[in-house]
């Protein structure tokens, strides 16, 4: 392409790449970040190679000028190939996937220092609820004025006025200081011998700066993280900056305590609770390859990172890797990915890998490192069920008599204990006793989920909520209402019923919602504050409590409900993680799994411990049908507020479905969420052999396709919902 013009990716879904005139004086080269101009509007973008991104050519007389060239290094030409392929391969806009490289819009301009504000203190003569809502929901954060108004859920305008009331000041931060730089030799750890032989596996991998995936399999408490650790202190050592995925916000606090712990200071944090200053000082530092070790959500992975020479998926497993809304990649699987673009190891570490994963080290494509037994004194729980049909708990609780027992044993003892249930909330169903309304969400087909602490019927799906009525709705009678089922808070109410004197915590998504309150959290356990812990899939993972002995599954059946391709392999890795949260110190640990059918397959491979015949027998069934991993799934998802709309558009997507032995279309059929954030759905599954090349066939099928814009069309490769 001549020098003085360039193919531009700009940050519009609707639009492919574009070329635009290179103004003389300006240098761009393929990365370079510039403002490019679509009709009145400014976009930022990427230049790209031309032979990369083919696209109609316009004379040189058609071409408007680019507008500007941020003062941030170019996107590496690994970063370029990972926005290709992830968008090739999850059928989804180039600039979609080029966003989340581009995170962060404050990084390209050049202001060093940004304008922040706080609260001083001072409490305003004239208050009004909204200021008084401001001032205690700010509490001691600072951030710009948008930011401060999204925490206190008010307007920029009660901001503004607390400012000049002198209750807000204004800060001055530096958003270009650079971060501390960990120390690989700080604070070494004494490894028992198998950690030694993995981690120098590990270790001469990074050596080596080339692609090699492995999974780090270990039971929980065996030590995973301490291995990776040296992994991460050879890239140290090596110049090469690491990348370590976690699937929870929750769990980087803790995380960054004991990375601290064994470097010397803590990592670069990346997550979407950091103010604008500083998304812009990480991803500046990153991209100028400073940031040495980068800890975060998947989002992460999208960073531009100028030497990365370690990426390691933590939890690997877990389905939250997965994204539900936007670009539908799966972090795990892109990782790998990124790790072949950047020539380095990927290690994938789990306590309970993913079918997928164990069919890749089957087929040879990754290495298998096994640690396994528990560090130390620490021994694996004994795990037993409790067969709810022949020892039910009291009527009207939902604890059985012999976990009661326990907890009971563990608090003489002054051991603390923890109750799972994966559903936050106080009940998942309110209805009324006398005419038998349902409390239904308006804009989801969907149960309004009580939570009793904050008095409110919520819907998980969409956020829509209402104070709790006094009376019915439907029939007005007053005291009618009843909660059907438990939630972690009615559990809660329960363990306060039993042992009054108890100090208990609920671990949920509504508790923890941001680092600082998870390292609350953990602070009080580690300190004995806490007896007895009520919590949701969120306390399963990444904990080490010494004096946590006892773990109790409230409803072990519950993940088993729906028809999920994967069910079983979830509750097993649930109730796996969960148990490993039991007996990681010196003390023994038991589990309880309160289930009402003992004698399935999953519960007897969990008390047995025999997670091998478990794996080969899911394994084995998913073979049968050509399931993940020996076949392929694509689900197309049509939505509309318009029914009929979004009907129309799905049977002709059905109707034109290509007719080929390699790949079956099944649908369309209403979504078994019917109704999503006020949105009518239609779900259709392709499923296909493994070495079928589905996407292309979906591109063209689709792509000869026209529907209206109140309609919504998204594919989903590889599924994880089937919602």
């Amino acid at each position: 392409m001549p020098g003085n013009r360039a193919r531009v990716l700009v940050l519009h879904p609707a639009l492919g790449p574009l070329d635009y005139r290179v103004p003389h004086g300006m240098q761009v080269e393929p990365g370079s970040i510039v403002v490019a101009p679509i009709g009145p509007r400014q976009y930022a973008g990427v230049v790209w190679e031309p032979e990369r991104l083919p696209t109609e050519e316009v004379g040189d007389n058609r071409l408007r000028n680019l507008l500007s060239v941020a003062d941030a290094p170019p996107l590496t030409a690994a970063v370029r190939r990972l926005v290709e392929w992830t968008a090739n391969y999850y059928l989804a806009p180039l600039s979609s996937v080029l966003r989340m490289a581009l995170s962060s819009t404050a990084a390209f301009e050049n202001a060093p220092t940004i304008v922040e504000y706080r609260a001083t203190g001072v409490v305003p003569d004239r208050m009004t609820p909204q200021r008084e809502q401001a001032l205690e929901r700010i509490g001691d954060r600072q951030g710009l004025v948008r930011e401060l108004a999204t925490i206190a859920d008010v307007s920029e305008a009660v901001i503004r006025g607390l400012c000049k009331l002198g209750a807000i000041e204004a800060v001055t931060v530096d958003t270009d200081s650079p971060y501390p730089l960990p120390d690989p030799n700080f604070a070494p750890p004494v490894l028992s011998k198998e950690q030694i032989d993995v981690s120098s596996i590990l270790r001469q991998a990074v050596g080596a700066e080339a692609f090699q995936p492995f999974l780090l399999d270990g039971v929980t408490g065996s030590g995973k993280t301490e291995v990776y650790f040296e992994a991460v202190a050879a890239a140290l050592a090596a110049g090469k900056q690491t990348l370590v995925l976690l699937p929870e916000i929750a769990l980087t606090e803790p995380f960054l305590t004991r990375f601290a712990k064994r470097f010397g200071c803590e990592p670069i944090a990346w997550h979407s609770g950091l103010r604008t200053s500083q998304r812009r000082r990480a991803w500046r530092a990153i991209a100028r390859g400073e940031a040495m070790v980068t800890v975060g959500a998947r989002s992460a992975l999208f960073l531009p990172y100028r030497n990365l020479g370690l990426i390691v998926v933590d939890e690997a497993h877990e389905t939250s890797f997965k994204q539900e809304d936007g670009v539908h990649y799966h972090a795990r699987d892109v990782a790998v990915m990124r790790g072949k673009f950047e020539s380095c190891p990927v290690v994938l570490a789990s306590a309970t890998p993913a079918i997928e994963t164990r069919h890749q080290v089957e087929l040879g494509r990754y290495e298998e490192l096994k640690l396994p037994g528990r560090y130390g004194v620490a021994e694996l729980p004994e795990i037993e069920a409790i067969d709810l049909i022949q020892s039910p708990p009291e009527r009207g609780r939902w604890l059985a008599p012999k976990l009661v027992l326990a907890i009971d044993a563990a608090l003489e003892r002054g051991e603390q204990s923890l109750l799972f249930l994966n559903r936050r909330g106080y009940a998942p169903l309110t209805l009324c006793r006398h005419c038998g309304h349902r409390f239904q969400c308006p804009n989801c087909t969907a149960w309004m989920v009580e939570h009793r602490l904050i008095r409110r019927l919520s819907c998980h799906h969409c956020g829509h909520t209402v104070p709790t009525p006094e009376i019915c709705p439907e029939c007005e009678e007053p005291d009618s209402l009843v909660a059907c089922g438990p939630g972690v808070e009615r559990i809660a109410d329960e363990v306060a019923a039993l042992w009054p004197q108890a100090k208990t915590a609920i671990v949920t998504s509504d508790t923890l919602w941001s680092p600082a309150k998870a390292a609350e959290f953990v602070a009080r356990m580690e300190h004995g504050d806490i007896d007895i812990v009520v919590g949701t899939q969120l306390v399963t993972k990444g904990y080490h409590f010494p004096n946590l002995t006892v773990v109790g599954v409230v409803d072990a059946d519950l993940g088993l409900d729906g028809g999920d391709l994967r069910a079983a392999e979830r509750t097993f890795q649930q109730i796996m993680q969960v148990s490993g949260r039991a007996g990681r110190g010196e003390k023994p640990g038991t589990v309880f799994i309160q289930t009402h059918a003992p004698y399935a397959q999953v519960m007897q491979a969990l008390v047995s411990g025999d997670s091998e015949a478990f794996y080969e027998a899911e394994t084995e069934a998913r073979r049968e049908a050509e399931a993940p991993p020996f076949g392929r799934y694509a689900a197309i998802i049509v939505s509309s507020e318009d029914k009929s709309a979004a009907e129309d558009v799905a049977r002709m997507i059905g109707r034109t479905a290509p007719r080929m032995d390699e790949m079956h279309v099944y649908g369309p059929a209403p979504a078994p969420l019917a109704m999503l954030r006020g949105r009518h759905r239609f779900r259709l599954l392709v499923h296909a052999r493994r070495a079928f090349d589905v996407q292309d066939v979906i591109r063209e099928w689709l792509g000869g396709l026209e529907w209206g814009a109140k309609v919504r069309v998204a594919v989903d490769v590889d599924p994880y919902n089937f919602l």
